[in-house]
């Protein structure tokens, strides 16, 4: 069914459109973000009432021949309501478009002089058209309709009533009404569907932000499923031995060692499941789970190489040796993290001078430092460039695994800084960093 059904078939639905507003009293142009905008409907409003009100009371007065006080209390009824369609404005367009048929009708009792325009003068059309305007910036289709209709009824009427009066000249009030309404209304939905759509792509984005967080704190359960499962084995088989191993052991002490061994065999049997379940619903969305020996930093070496390969050149410094002792959990992450960061910088800066260095600071943390430059060409268009930055959320959430801070963002001449402290000895997370 058309959108102008529904008021031009059925009277209640007629009615209901012309007298409920779209939604609460909100300023015209209320969500721009510049001052001078929002204030701008209010100015328009407050300069068209100040030239409509006393050439309408005059034209009422010397023109038409009303009564003076009669014809200043309907040009104020006439143009006061333009102040409030900066809010209200289907009630305004009511309050003024009644006022003018009230002076209509008053001129057609006075029997004021012939040849004049009738039954809407100049600045009825003017004020009409301002607050039609309003109304088609704010209201839903079958308001609009209603509006116009009524504006057309009204013409209709005064022409039948007094066709020589009238001489056709309401049919520019029709005709223009209808084309503002027409404009407007296309206007606001258009501005609606864009903010619509801003909205989504926001909360599109967040979902995405979310649904990255999850999907690598779920790669960090599997990494530390290799790590404590190794851990929790060596505990199993050293409880397990214990009594071949160590001499004069009383009985209690061997059923000490014996409910060591069985409770770590009952933990590894239950992280194993929980691993089972992240794997298999990394396998029914087309993922893989990772069964290789866990990468560190001796891996970073061949990583630096490889990304040489593809292209950007890469310096890297390390310590040499290497810490002793590194926990697995800092280890796997200072890889990851490394590893992401080239790969942003392959991704958005290519052929960018870059360079990686590893280091220990007072013997307490590991230093992660990767710097890339600005891409080489600058006109060069990047591999990806509509990057969402969902990488440094899985770098953030490595560094909180092991009670970290990271520090990445652009540099002033260009290019982009990671920068990770990671403690050799792993800290558990504050409550207000797990969440």
């Amino acid at each position: 069914m058309s959108p102008l059904a529904p008021p031009l078939t059925r009277p209640l639905a007629f009615l209901r459109a012309l007298v409920t507003p779209a939604g609460p009293p909100v300023p015209l142009l209320g969500q721009a973000r510049r001052p001078f905008v929002r204030l701008l409907p209010y100015l328009v409003a407050w300069l068209f009432l100040v030239i409509l009100l006393p050439v309408s009371a005059y034209l009422l007065t010397r023109e038409y021949r009303l009564q003076a006080g009669l014809a200043t209390l309907l040009a104020i009824a006439q143009t006061a309501p333009l102040i409030m369609a900066v809010r209200r404005p289907l009630a305004a367009w009511a309050v003024s478009f009644g006022a003018h048929i009230a002076a209509a009708a008053a001129v057609r009792v006075a029997q004021s002089p012939h040849g004049l325009p009738w039954p809407w003068p100049p600045t009825a059309v003017i004020g009409l058209l301002l607050l039609t305007l309003a109304v088609a910036a704010r209201e839903r289709r079958a308001t609009l309709a209603a509006v116009w209709l009524v504006t057309v009824l009204a013409s209709l009427g005064f022409d039948a009533l007094a066709p020589a009066r009238a001489g056709g000249t309401w049919v520019a009030l029709v005709v223009l009404s209808a084309v503002l309404l027409l404009v407007g209304g296309a206007l606001r939905e258009r501005g609606d569907a864009r903010r619509a759509l801003a909205e989504q792509e926001t909360i599109s984005e967040a979902e995405r932000a979310h649904r990255t967080l999850l999907e690598e704190r779920a790669r960090i359960a599997r990494e530390l499923h290799d790590v404590v499962a190794h851990h929790m084995s060596v505990i199993t088989v050293q409880a397990d031995s214990a009594p071949y191993r160590l001499s004069g052991l009383t009985d209690e002490a061997r059923e000490e060692f014996g409910s060591i061994a069985t409770t770590a065999r009952e933990s590894l049997t239950e992280m194993r499941r929980l691993l089972g379940v992240l794997r298999s619903a990394d396998a029914s969305e087309g993922g893989s789970a990772e069964r290789a020996p866990q990468p560190g930093i001796a891996r970073i070496p061949q990583l630096v190489e490889a990304t040489v390969r593809s292209g950007l050149p890469v310096e890297l410094t390390m310590p040499d040796p290497l810490p002793d002792g590194l926990a697995q959990a800092v280890d796997l992450s200072a890889y990851r993290i490394v590893q992401e960061a080239l790969a942003n910088a392959v991704r958005h800066a290519p052929g960018a001078a870059t360079s990686v260095s590893v280091s220990v600071t007072d013997g307490t943390d590991l230093m992660l430092l990767v710097v890339n430059a600005a891409p080489a060409d600058p006109h060069a268009a990047p591999l990806e460039s509509g990057g969402t930055g969902h990488g440094l959320v899985g770098m953030r959430e490595r560094v909180r695994l092991v009670g970290g801070t990271l520090d990445a963002g652009p540099l002033p001449e260009g290019g982009f800084r990671v920068a990770a402290r990671l403690p050799l000895t792993p800290q558990a997370p504050t409550a207000k960093e797990a969440r």
